[in-house]
């Protein structure tokens, strides 16, 4: 997938988003890009950028979260420095979209911007493990809720259909029907098919455009606890 200037990640609850933009933005500083990572997930308080702070710092992606991220306090505070990220077009921004329609609120506030720069991707992010996206009528429902909540139109669909640890290529493999169903319904692209890379071998050619994705232990780690 070609890397447009903004990539905006959004998705149910437990999707793997933030797991994903952070490894979008790992790919993006590898091919020599100025990154940053701005998190506007106002309502998930389980993986948030700000657990990868340090590893983002040592690979020289910028950050940019609210201060209480992390924090016995959750308030719906945005940081200014993301009209920054929006507004300089030497920047690759990777933006992490809060998980259901309440948290996709907070990104209308930048929308006309990233519409009048048309150089961005806003991609859905299904998991058909997940209980409130295992059939395509309930992930187009959220999905619904999502875009028009924050009012920015998705361009494309990404499958990070997992079951945490005990995933196999079979379990990717037997979500494609799902994933290709909901691309079909909303009129937009599989972008891409996420895989732990240590399964990449296991496909064998049998799901195009894949994202090997390092996984973050912590993530994981706190998905079992939901």
């Amino acid at each position: 997938m070609d890397a447009k200037r903004l990539t905006l990640f959004a998705g149910h609850y437990g999707s793997g988003k933030t797991n994903i933009a952070l490894n979008w933005a790992y790919r993006l500083r590898d091919e020599g890009r100025a990154v940053t990572v701005a998190d506007l997930d106002i309502v998930n308080p389980y993986f948030r950028t700000k657990d990868a702070e340090d590893d983002l710092a040592r690979r020289g992606i910028g950050l940019i979260v609210s201060e209480y991220a992390n924090s016995n306090v959750d308030l719906p505070a945005l940081p200014s420095q993301i009209y920054s990220l929006v507004d300089d077009r030497s920047t690759y921004g990777v933006l992490d979209i809060g998980g259901d329609d309440r948290g996709a609120l907070a990104l209308g506030r930048w929308v006309p911007s990233i519409i009048a720069e048309d150089d961005y991707d806003m991609l859905f992010v299904v998991n058909k493990a997940r209980p409130l996206t295992r059939t395509v009528e309930d992930t187009l429902e959220v999905y619904a809720e999502v875009e028009a909540a924050c009012g920015l139109p998705f361009t494309g669909i990404v499958n990070n259909t997992n079951l945490g640890p005990e995933t196999t290529a079979q379990t990717v493999l037997a979500s494609m029907e799902y994933a290709e169903s909901v691309a079909r319904a909303t009129g937009l692209p599989l972008k891409m098919t996420c895989v732990d890379k240590r399964l990449i071998n296991d496909f064998a050619g049998q799901v195009d455009s894949l994202f090997p994705l390092d996984i973050l232990e912590l993530y994981y780690m706190q998905k079992e606890g939901m």
